[in-house]
């Protein structure tokens, strides 16, 4: 079964081949990482995508992370796309090939780009125009002037960032993690785009 770890460690050289080997010491199969978020406090925030070996648990992961000095476990849970890492760069990519479709295309790609659950975009007057299948009914217009967190259906995490005066995207995560400052400046990012190519 694959895993999603969120971690955050010290930003300093063998700080994450030591969680690396920590993992695997406790029978965590790394398949991939990324760097979430680089803190001035002089930690980083990285995503690790794992598969359990047989008969181990992801509670002896995370008991292997933070025995190590200054590391902390953000978020462990069920990852169903595995290591499949989609980074913004190929969100770009997706979006400038299909400038029709981009502000629908980049719905489509939230939840894979931002590891959430669905993604949705809801206009002012005509309510949702589109969403991921997993979205729950319901979703209302919200009145965003930036990228931040609104109240989400269900107590799922929501943020939320305006696409034009009348319409908004809305990203959800059921249980977690919390979006970070970072997660939420690639939000804007991306929106900005979709908006700015399909005019």
């Amino acid at each position: 079964m694959p895993y999603l770890l969120r971690v955050c460690l010290p930003d300093v050289p063998g700080s994450l081949g030591r969680v690396a080997t920590a993992i695997g010491e406790a029978g965590g199969d790394i398949e991939a990482i990324e760097i979430v978020e680089k803190r001035y406090d002089g930690t980083a925030v990285d995503d690790v995508f794992l598969e359990m070996v047989d008969g181990a648990m992801p509670d002896s992961v995370v008991s292997a992370c933070v025995g190590l000095p200054g590391v902390e476990v953000l978020w462990i849970n069920r990852y169903a796309a595995g290591g499949n890492v989609f980074l913004d760069l190929e969100a770009v990519e997706d979006l400038t090939a299909n400038p029709d479709r981009a502000p629908d295309r980049l719905v489509e790609l939230l939840p894979v780009v931002f590891r959430s659950d669905w993604g949705a975009r809801v206009h002012r007057e005509n309510g949702v125009v589109r969403a991921t299948a997993a979205a729950p009914d319901g979703l209302a217009w919200t009145q965003v002037a930036e990228p931040g967190e609104v109240a989400g259906p269900d107590e799922d995490l929501c943020v939320a960032c305006p696409l034009g005066s009348d319409e908004v995207l809305l990203i959800g995560r059921r249980g977690g993690p919390e979006f970070l400052d970072s997660e939420l400046a690639r939000f804007e990012h991306l929106a900005n785009l979709a908006r700015s190519i399909s005019s």
